[in-house]
């Protein structure tokens, strides 16, 4: 009887053992992680499928937005390739979603150091999005009439998917190719996922066990 409930003993303690074994791996996965930063991505594939009206442009590209909301930036990125015209201008515009046109909301009369007079290139800029200078005066002034309650606006549009980065040419001037940009998971939230994921897949195996 004694060696029986030594045993049991044994088989408890070793399994509260590998329960808190467990437990202390997760945490130092868990810091072992890095801090993620407030951002907020947005993605688009450039065609001019999705201008308004649509052409049959073949040109193809992409563009990325990516918002830094600790140090208040807007990181802007873009490729295209293969236009029928050369480009006149580049910028940021807010609608009411696909399908619809809205005012510009960036620097006008284009993005500074967009690529003109070309019909492919990249472009990559960072804009402090603390400074009027970054926007379209028009654009703060329709909404609140101050850089925060247009970036507030802007942002806004961001989330709903309503804005969309446009790339205007001597062939179409009211735009050649579109992008509607549409919100990337951030890798934090894909962490948070993939931890829930994990979690269910675990209680799965023991309900089987």
């Amino acid at each position: 009887m004694r060696e029986w409930a030594s045993g049991f003993l044994g088989l408890r303690a070793r399994d509260a053992f590998m329960k808190l074994k467990s437990i202390l791996l997760v945490a130092m996965a868990v810091a072992s992680v890095p801090a993620f930063a407030h951002f907020e991505t947005y993605y688009g594939v450039l065609s001019g499928a999705n201008e308004v009206p649509a052409n049959s442009s073949p040109a193809t590209g992409w563009a990325r937005v990516t918002l830094d909301l600790d140090l208040f930036t807007m990181r802007v990125e873009a490729q295209f390739s293969g236009l029928t015209g050369n480009t006149t201008a580049s910028h940021i515009h807010a609608g009411n979603g696909p399908g619809t046109n809205g005012g510009v909301v960036t620097t006008l009369p284009s993005f500074p150091g967009f690529p003109l007079g070309v019909t492919s290139g990249t472009y990559d800029n960072t804009f402090d999005m603390a400074l009027a200078s970054s926007y379209n005066p028009t654009y703060i002034a329709n909404n609140g009439g101050t850089v925060s309650t247009a970036f507030n606006a802007f942002r806004s549009k961001l989330l709903l998917g309503h804005a969309y980065y446009n790339i205007h040419t001597t062939t179409y001037g009211g735009g050649e190719l579109r992008a509607n940009l549409q919100a990337v998971p951030e890798p934090g939230t894909m962490i948070a996922v993939g931890a829930g994921l994990a979690g269910i897949a675990a209680r799965k195996r023991r309900k089987k066990a």
